[in-house]
């Protein structure tokens, strides 16, 4: 019984590892490796959680050993993945650098969210998982899309966007069920359903358009009170 108060913190060791390897295998094997490595931190940023609930183990030093794995798999690794991204269309060796202002605000981010207390309900701005699989996802675009995914000034921006939505002083959907009935969660069972329906149709290609989906029917719950 001992040993399974130490699973929570295992969990979270291997969410940090797999944000490590993803940095590693970006830069020396193919940039859409970096999702997976995303995805698997996610997982196990999912189940430390969980299980120190379900184990009734949660510790002061479990926040913080999940916040410093979240700086590598959600703030440095979409960093790496966006800088790999300019730089390999960019003739200016300056411009690949701005991608790491992905890793400032997710700092940023993770500090904010460790210090407020009101942010059980809901996010106050981008959760870094979300910013994470945007942009980590981004190489899976094809058709159409490749016209923004292929121009530097364009990943700039969704740079400088997502920076700002990390930070942004707007409160995000969260999916933390009290119960499970319709009436009390509809924008929550529609979002996943739409998700869902999404992920079967795109595949990962999908993942950018179900963050900025998250983006918007969170802001027009708050907007139109849902």
């Amino acid at each position: 019984m001992k040993l399974l108060r130490h699973l929570p913190n295992v969990l979270t060791c291997t969410h940090l590892l797999c944000g490590c390897l993803g940095i590693i295998f970006t830069i020396q094997y193919a940039t859409w490796s970096g999702v997976w490595f995303v995805l698997a931190a996610g997982i196990f940023d999912f189940f430390d959680g969980f299980t120190a609930r379900v184990l009734n183990v949660s510790s002061p030093i479990g926040k913080e050993l999940d916040s410093l794995a979240d700086m590598v798999s959600f703030g440095v690794l979409p960093s790496i993945v966006m800088f790999q991204m300019i730089d390999a269309i960019s003739s200016s060796n300056f411009l690949p650098y701005v991608a790491f202002s992905l890793a400032i605000f997710s700092a940023l981010r993770l500090a904010k969210f460790n210090i407020d207390e009101n942010q059980k309900d809901t996010f106050i701005g981008l959760p870094t998982p979300a910013n994470a699989m945007f942009i980590s996802s981004l190489v899976y675009l094809k058709g159409p899309w490749d016209v923004f995914i292929s121009n530097d000034i364009f990943l700039v921006i969704v740079t400088f966007v997502f920076s700002f939505l990390l930070v942004a002083p707007w409160e995000l959907l969260a999916f933390k069920f009290k119960n499970y009935q319709w009436a009390n969660n509809k924008v929550r069972f529609t979002f996943i359903s739409i998700s869902v329906l999404l992920l079967a149709v795109w595949q990962l290609a999908a993942l950018p358009f179900i963050i900025l989906f998250y983006i918007l029917i969170s802001l027009l719950m708050r907007w139109i009170r849902i």
